[in-house]
């Protein structure tokens, strides 16, 4: 398995998960509501409406913050044959938006991000995302797989596991991410009857009378 169906099995159940979520629990915001901050979806009550345009219109993480998440969830799911990138999809407005959703994730998201920039700054003298591509590519490396990474990285192992998570939760719940699973959604069937060795296998006949 690749580096990319690895993260699409992830996003599945991560989706999945945000579907059992929706089902089953209190209200869970998808990336359309988050971002959308206009027209009320079907749904959705008039107090959660109001909420999510409210969040809409805050900021919470700074333009630089943004832009790094942006490098990252790029990092973790770039464009390719099949679709865009996890930026092309919106991923960090999704992001951007469950941070206030869940205030839960913003000292993880902002220590995580503070982290990256302390290591970058150590390492090559530049923040993570002036930093060159090769030079991203080798610091996410000791940070992506937590099995193999050094004790001492163990907040960026975390940082960087809620970083993907969140990713794949929002690209493979976007338009362009649907589409790259191949989900069509529900479609009507079409039925011709009972197939004609079933019926002669137990003694109908398609006629009357």
């Amino acid at each position: 398995m690749n580096r990319r169906d690895s993260i699409k099995a992830l996003g599945l159940a991560a989706a999945g998960g945000a579907l059992l979520l929706d089902s089953c629990g209190p209200k869970t915001n998808t990336k359309k509501e988050a971002t959308a901050g206009g027209e009320k979806l079907p749904g959705v009550t008039d107090a959660e409406h109001e909420r999510n345009g409210r969040l809409s219109e805050e900021q919470f993480f700074t333009e630089h913050e943004l832009a790094t998440l942006t490098v990252l969830a790029d990092i973790i799911i770039p464009a390719d044959g099949i679709s865009g990138s996890a930026s092309d999809a919106g991923v960090p407005a999704f992001i951007e938006f469950m941070a206030k959703d869940i205030p839960a994730y913003q000292t993880p998201m902002r220590g995580g991000l503070k982290w990256l920039d302390v290591q970058s700054q150590q390492r090559y003298g530049n923040v993570f995302a002036g930093c060159e591509e090769k030079q991203q590519l080798q610091l996410v490396d000791e940070i992506a797989y937590p099995a193999k990474a050094k004790p001492e990285m163990g907040p960026g192992v975390a940082f960087f596991s809620l970083m993907r998570n969140l990713t794949a939760s929002g690209f493979f719940t976007s338009e362009i991410g649907v589409k790259d699973i191949g989900y069509v959604g529900n479609r009507p069937g079409v039925w011709d009857g009972v197939p004609q060795d079933v019926l002669d296998a137990h003694g109908f006949t398609t006629g009357w009378g």
